[in-house]
């Protein structure tokens, strides 16, 4: 395929860089190994398709609300004039530990490549694909998901924690119910997802799906391959049930009852500051979805293997 003019190039990109000059040359990339050598304004050629780079995409997890995230690119297909998300080489590892069990995580980019694949016309996932650079770096091209981030709509529910749980928490917890079948999905073809949190699920805008973001990472594991991936799970669908963190320095601050009952066992498995057992706080809780809740709770002495128990658990919840 011949090769874009920088005539052509600027003619494209000239929508979202009004103030280009008719003489400016663009700075054109086809390697992305150095990922700090693409700048605001540079044209990313993958595949013999132009993209130009916009801002960097934002982290939104744990108190790290608008830190860059250098590898993640926003950007514009100028052939196409649609919005993307450009999604470079990015080497990290970490280890967490969940209920003693310790996990090797790292950033894949091949493992994120394969389950685009996988999913591909999936409602329940983000779409996009994946190309080589002119140096062999797995790029992937993700489609934009219009709409808010799962936190950012359960806030939008501006409703005391009754009125939430018994008139809109039954079409929350379907869906939900969904997005686990999905991960299932993952975990029956041999993927995982790698790190399940609640900002990683995005509500779409036109048919309220959840839909999962950012699978990227992989762990190593020892014991059970999905294990780090179900209590990312059990996080969020504590998080779902409680409409939001149910904190006990925050208890503790209102003097709320439910702190002469509370124990250690009570508290999230990973996150001891958060209540589990949320019947304790919120007796109208149904015994049978609370007793799911419990199977995250620091006092467990079992914990889910697989997303079918999980799933065959809460379809016998009535709410």
């Amino acid at each position: 395929m011949t090769a874009l003019t920088q005539d052509r190039l600027r003619q494209l990109a000239r929508p979202w860089l009004p103030s280009i000059k008719a003489s400016q040359s663009l700075c054109v990339h086809t390697d992305t190994s150095d990922i700090f050598r693409i700048d605001y304004g540079d044209i990313l050629m993958l595949d013999h398709r132009p993209y130009l780079i916009r801002q960097y995409a934002k982290e939104g997890r744990f108190g790290l609300d608008e830190e860059p995230k250098y590898w993640v690119r926003r950007a514009i297909d100028l052939e196409a004039g649609e919005p993307k998300f450009i999604k470079l080489v990015f080497h990290e590892k970490f280890i967490a530990t969940v209920g003693g069990v310790h996990f090797e995580c790292f950033r894949s980019p091949h493992k994120e490549a394969r389950i685009l694949e996988l999913v591909r016309s999936h409602p329940h996932f983000m779409q996009g694909t994946s190309v080589r650079d002119e140096n062999g770096n797995v790029v992937r091209i993700i489609d934009v998901v219009h709409g808010k981030s799962l936190p950012q709509r359960l806030d939008d529910l501006d409703v005391d924690h009754r009125s939430y749980f018994f008139d809109h928490f039954p079409d929350v917890l379907n869906r939900f119910r969904e997005s686990i079948a999905a991960i299932k999905f993952l975990h029956d073809n041999g993927e995982k997802h790698g790190d399940i949190r609640r900002d990683h699920i995005i509500v779409d805008a036109d048919t309220a799906d959840f839909r999962w973001i950012d699978f990227d990472f992989n762990y190593r594991h020892r014991e059970n391959i999905f294990g780090y991936d179900l209590f990312g799970l059990g996080n969020i669908l504590i998080y779902l049930v409680g409409k939001g963190d149910v904190l006990i320095p925050d208890l503790i601050k209102r003097q709320h009852p439910a702190v002469q009952t509370l124990n250690d066992t009570d508290v999230n498995v990973v996150f001891h500051h958060r209540v589990a057992n949320l019947q304790k706080v919120y007796p109208y809780i149904p015994t049978g979805l609370n007793r799911v809740l419990l199977h995250f709770s620091k006092g467990s002495n079992r914990f889910y293997e697989h997303t079918r128990e999980l799933l065959e658990d809460l379809a016998e919840v009535k709410t």
